[in-house]
């Protein structure tokens, strides 16, 4: 490929009267240039023509059009001076190099592959009526535009096979001798580009910036551009960038018409940026090309490839599973819609395992891919039946259990994609909160619902036992959606769970369940009270302090409502809220969390209460024959008995003013 650093620059100048313009920028900064593609101007006043875009070209411009056509129609003399810079990340590779550039338009859309620096395509170059004269500075050398090496100059008329071209470098004035230039090695460089209306002959001069101008051009040769030329051209810069993400730099332009361009000011042109290489040689990159297509081509004819791929996608199927066929995933479909369980897919980690996003390839369904670990081949088959199970709940309030699938050592579930992912994010380490209150009992209120689904309103009742904040998960609207059945266990009306093993996470297990070991829904209404503080406090169940004093929220809570600071214990983010709902909540909390089974409300009453077809104090009644009603007392229960507010009357609002 043609490695062209073409620095596409279109100048309109027209010309005064007496038939010369010239202009001088010494950087960039507060100039009116016209540029497009990828090309900008940096802060400090570098016109920087790519930013290691692969395959894509940046122009720059002046704003105004230049006559290069005398009143009797001979060609105007005219002299210009740049200097450049190529910054490579790879030492001795490059993206395309720079061309300055006269041209009849300023239109250069049409698609160009990167060697043709963006001034040309494959099907006009070498055409007349392009009308381009150009002078390259070419950094990859391309055979089939016949470049002489990957580190030249060129005069190019009309196409990118060079006129005349030669090494770049320059000529000792006191010796003669030809010192090489390397054009991507990042130092500035100077380019002296004059043309001589009179003997039509175009030199081109090259040196490192600083160095006063050689006398000895690099290039010279006699052209008549008579035709080329037309009375309006544009003149300015191109360049594209290749594979080895390449930055091409303009630090300074000066342009005459009819004379000498000025001298460039080096004391005020713009610094380059501090620039990191990566070393490695042309040999070596070779070598890996050539060592890497043999790899290739060896796995390609190994029948191990095949072992391989099919221990990849290798999953545990067995006899019993073949009824829960539809609810079954292909482990070949979650690894390819998860980029193969990628990091730049996980969602999120916890204890249970680690929750990837995934795009199903079929369907192009959004979906949540979560791994869990499972060590032991005892009850894994009834518990692949209560997940198929599961995945028959239906409410708006429930994230969608979809299916599972086996591998080895793993159990995959796969749910709906919620999109805000989990409440925890939203409550806890933001110095402002992102959902209100409104919305925060809106999830409260959505929750009670899919809880009362679970427990009363399905076929079986089916015990979460793993109710928190981090697994209320929120959609594109902010809807809470109760996820995560890990650890769900159901059962058949009228029966018993028979659960034996404590699970679930510390600060939301009911006190009975060390003493018990069995999980009931008023052990799942235990942790919805705490998951009520989570929301209206915004702290977590424990906070472990540095003296071993950890704070139980719950605690916390009912000690504050004791002494009358019960508000007190609001979330201080929240800057507007309406204190009847909070206060119900906060209370609603206490009763759901009390230490007693039998005297916590069913999911029935908390609904209830929520949608205000109930009242909190009606809820004590129903337990005063409960033998262990000091309990109530022993904590500042019997203060419930009080109305908390009528359903009938409006709810006021609180501002912190903050």
């Amino acid at each position: 490929m043609k490695t062209f650093f073409s620095f596409s620059f279109f100048l309109f100048v027209r010309l005064a009267a007496s038939g010369e313009y010239d202009f001088t920028f010494n950087g960039f900064r507060n100039t009116n240039l016209s540029i497009d593609g990828i090309a900008s101007v940096t802060s400090n006043g570098l016109l920087k023509l790519t930013n290691k875009t692969q395959d894509m070209t940046g122009h720059a411009f002046y704003p105004l059009p230049l006559h290069f056509k005398s009143e009797t129609g001979s060609t105007l003399s005219f002299s210009t001076t740049f200097v450049f810079a190529v910054l490579s990340e790879v030492s001795d590779l490059s993206g395309q190099g720079i061309t300055f550039f006269a041209s009849r338009t300023t239109n250069f859309s049409l698609p160009s592959p990167p060697q043709y620096l963006g001034i040309f395509t494959e099907s006009n170059n070498g055409r007349a009526s392009n009308h381009i004269l150009a002078v390259e500075l070419d950094t990859i050398q391309n055979p089939e535009l016949q470049d002489i090496n990957d580190n030249h100059v060129g005069i190019d008329i009309n196409s990118l096979i060079s006129n005349k071209s030669c090494p770049a470098g320059y000529y000792e004035d006191s010796t003669g001798s030809f010192q090489n230039l390397t054009l991507i090695s990042g130092n500035p460089m100077q380019v002296w580009i004059d043309f001589d209306g009179e003997e039509i002959q175009i030199n081109v001069t090259l040196s490192p910036m600083g160095m006063p101008k050689p006398q000895r051009p690099l290039l010279s040769s006699t052209i008549d551009i008579s035709s080329l030329m037309l009375d309006s051209m544009h003149v300015g810069f191109s360049s594209s960038d290749g594979p080895f993400h390449t930055e091409h730099y303009i630090l300074g332009w000066s342009f005459k018409m009819n004379g000498v361009a000025r001298p460039l000011d080096y004391t005020k042109l713009p610094s380059l940026p501090v620039h990191k290489r990566k070393v490695k040689s042309v040999v070596m990159a070779t070598w890996l090309v050539i060592v890497s297509c043999f790899f290739v081509l060896l796995v390609v004819a190994l029948t191990v490839v095949i072992v391989r791929k099919r221990n990849k996608y290798a999953e545990l199927l067995e006899d019993w599973e073949l009824d829960y066929g539809p609810h079954r995933f292909s482990y070949k479909d979650l690894f390819q819609a998860t980029k193969g369980f990628k990091e730049e897919t996980l969602l999120g980690s916890g204890g249970f395992g680690r929750v990837y996003r995934g795009e199903l390839p079929n369907s192009k369904m959004e979906i949540a891919v979560k791994k869990i670990s499972h060590d032991s081949r005892q009850g894994i088959r009834e518990f692949v039946a209560e997940i198929v199970s599961l995945g028959q709940l239906r409410h708006r309030n429930l994230v969608q259990l979809l299916g599972y699938c086996r591998r080895k050592g793993e159990l995959l579930l796969v749910y709906d994609l919620m999109e805000n992912g989990s409440l925890d994010k939203f409550l806890y380490g933001r110095k402002k909160p992102t959902i209100n209150w409104t919305q925060r009992f809106q999830i409260i209120k959505g929750v009670a619902s899919g809880l009362l689904y679970l427990h009363e309103d399905w076929e079986k009742v089916v015990l979460h036992r793993d109710i928190k904040a981090s697994n209320v998960l929120l959609d594109r609207e902010l809807t809470g959606k109760l996820g995560d059945f890990g650890l769900a266990k159901l059962y058949d009306r009228g029966s018993d769970p028979q659960t034996t093993r404590i699970v679930g996470t510390m600060g939301y297990l009911a006190p009975e369940l060390p003493m018990t070991g069995k999980g009931s829904t008023m052990t799942d209404v235990f942790a919805f009270g705490v998951f009520l503080f989570e929301v209206v406090c915004g702290r977590r169940p424990i906070e472990f302090q540095a003296d071993g004093e950890d704070v139980v929220l719950g605690d916390w809570v009912l000690e504050n409502w004791k002494m009358g600071l019960l508000m007190e214990t609001v979330d201080q983010r929240l800057r507007e809220y309406c204190v009847g709902e909070v206060e119900l909540v906060l209370k609603l909390g206490l009763l759901c969390s009390h230490p007693v089974p039998e005297a916590r409300p069913s999911m029935r009453q908390v609904v209830q209460i929520l949608d205000r077809d109930a009242e909190l104090s009606e809820l004590l009644p129903s337990f005063m024959n409960f033998s262990s009603l000091s309990l109530y007392q022993s904590i500042g229960f019997d203060n419930y008995i009080m109305p908390i507010t009528s359903s009938d009357s409006p709810l006021p609002a609180v501002s912190r003013g903050r």
